[in-house]
């Protein structure tokens, strides 16, 4: 990441489950900027996440036969996860804005569909992807119920880089056209929606 941080203009593309890796990953590094922008002067983070507000059978409970029954509460959660990391991220995001030196933009959209694959892709060139276990399960209190709950940090990653060879090139391409087009039919969360009217 820190090369990508090397740019004038440094784009940040992320599809996942809640955006907790990338928010991990970026926060400290937006705020080295406040000190000390270097070379950089413009930054663009955008993150995919799953539509929490629809029925999912990732994340949720296992039912009897070890099927996938949905449950509002746990999609609330991770719903509840995601608007703090987007907060977050924004309200950093406003405050290197103010200061004039950096320009940053940082918003997060939903996706259809369940938290299967885990992207991140730095300047359009270098690219990490991994698949998120769906069949992992999890107890959140030892007398509750068990989940389907991938966890992130658990998955393997896999680096590809467009200044590779050919075959890399190519798949880094079709991700940045795939991230691309499913960020343009993505939708705004409900809590900026709130926020924007």
């Amino acid at each position: 990441m820190n090369d990508a941080f090397r740019a004038r203009t440094v784009e940040i593309t992320f599809l996942g489950y809640t955006g907790e890796t990338i928010f991990g990953a970026l926060h400290g590094r937006l705020e080295e900027l406040l000190d000390d922008p270097g070379r950089t002067r413009r930054v663009c983070i955008r993150v995919l996440v799953p539509d929490f507000g629809q029925p999912m059978t990732v994340p949720s409970r296992v039912g009897p036969n070890g099927e996938p029954l949905d449950d509002p509460a746990v999609r609330r959660v991770q719903e509840l996860r995601c608007q703090a990391y987007d907060r977050s991220m924004s309200g950093l995001a406003e405050r290197l804005n103010g200061l004039g030196r950096v320009t940053v933009e940082s918003e997060f959209r939903l996706y259809p569909g369940i938290p299967r694959d885990k992207v991140c892709i730095f300047n359009r060139e270098l690219m990490l992807h991994g698949l998120y276990d769906v069949a992992a399960r999890s107890i959140q209190h030892s007398s509750g119920p068990e989940y389907y709950d991938p966890r992130g940090y658990r998955t393997d990653l896999i680096v590809w880089s467009a200044r590779e060879a050919d075959g890399t090139r190519a798949a880094v391409a079709t991700w940045n056209r795939h991230l691309d087009g499913l960020w343009s039919l993505a939708t705004v969360p409900p809590w900026r929606r709130a926020t924007t009217t």
